[in-house]
Parts: structure tokens; C-alpha cells; sequence
């Protein structure tokens, strides 16, 4: 790590946004080499016994997976565009929590509204990060114009998608993980004042 601190042109800004992003490259580069078996143990969520040695990890690990590297780039670029945008509003332990936390309502929804469908990816966590993103902008107890407009657009987009596509993208994780934001963000925004 003291490499890192003297280094004269890059700087190890943003830990825990880029440790989440290299475990998530890890679990899908795993997933690849392992012809998708790792990703189905560990990296999804899917109705299973709780009794399972691996149901309650991948209630939280189901972020990191992803069907391949194009579904995480996508997911990679705008976490590495907002996560250091949060990690710098909230802190790394906060962030950590609220990255658990997403992971978690997610996957219990996903559990509970689309049990025989298995979900993987950071989509969830990073509409958690748009939604939270936006909601950081206010400065009073008002809820900010920006949160507003930002959850009708991405959140009515992906109720749209939810309603009339069909198109294996799982809106659900969206939905929630979105809403996981706006909650978040007006908690930890009145809380933090």
C-alpha cells in the first residue's frame, strides 16, 4: 500500500468503490474460467434450501457476479463514475453498509417475486448509486428536484421494461436497488444535517 502513497500519477482514490469493482472482475473472470459453475454456487441468487451451505452468501454475493465481461463492463463503468462520487459523500463504512444492505433487499426480493428465476450482477447496486447519487444533492430537509426527476426517469424506465419487455434484464434488482437508494439517501442525508 505505500507503494501506492508515493506514487507520483495515480492515486488509490475511492478503496472500497475499487476493491467491490476487482471482486466483481474476479467473480466474473471465475465464472468464465469455470464454464459458469462458480457463478451458479456462489455469484447468483435463486430459490434454494436455506439449509444450503451456499444460499446465505449469495444472498450478499450475487452483486459481484456477472454473465460476462460485457455485462460487467457495463456495470463497472458507471459504478467507477458514482461509487467514488458516494464513497467520498458518505465514507467507505457507510458505503460498505449501504452496498450490503442493497445486495440484500435484492436478493430477497428477487427471492421472494421471481423465485425460479436465478439473478446475478451489480445492476442493483448501481441504481442504488444513481438514486443515491441524486438524493446527496440537497441541502435542506427538502427532497431535492434532482432525486425526483432522476427516480422518474430510471425508475419509469425500468417499470416500463418490468411491464411490456421481456428482454432478460432483471427490472426487479433496478426497481429495488433504486429504491434502496432513495431510502438511503434520505436517511443518511436528514441524519448527516
Amino acid at each position: 500500500m505505500q507503494k501506492w502513497k508515493n506514487n507520483k500519477w495515480v492515486e488509490f482514490s475511492s478503496p472500497v468503490t475499487l476493491t467491490f469493482t476487482l471482486l466483481a472482475l474476479g467473480a466474473t473472470l471465475l465464472g468464465m474460467l469455470t464454464g459458469g459453475a462458480s457463478t451458479r454456487l456462489l455469484f447468483s441468487v435463486y430459490k434454494s434450501p436455506m439449509a444450503s451451505l451456499f444460499f446465505w452468501p449469495r444472498l450478499f454475493l450475487h452483486v459481484l457476479g456477472h454473465a460476462d465481461l460485457a455485462h460487467f463492463a457495463g456495470n463497472a463503468s458507471l459504478l467507477l463514475v458514482l461509487g467514488p462520487i458516494v464513497e467520498k459523500h458518505y465514507g467507505g463504512k457507510r458505503l460498505i453498509s449501504m452496498m450490503a444492505l442493497t445486495a440484500l433487499i435484492t436478493a430477497v426480493f428477487q427471492l421472494l417475486m421471481l423465485p425460479h428465476v436465478a439473478t446475478l450482477g451489480a445492476s442493483g447496486i448501481v441504481f442504488m448509486l444513481i438514486l443515491l447519487s441524486a438524493a446527496s444533492g440537497g441541502s435542506s430537509q427538502k427532497i431535492p428536484l434532482t432525486l425526483i426527476l432522476v427516480a422518474v426517469i430510471y425508475l419509469g424506465k425500468e417499470i416500463y421494461g418490468m411491464v411490456f419487455l421481456n428482454d432478460n434484464i432483471s427490472q426487479l434488482s433496478h426497481i429495488v436497488g433504486g429504491l434502496c437508494g432513495i431510502g438511503l439517501g434520505l436517511y443518511y442525508n436528514k441524519n448527516l444535517r
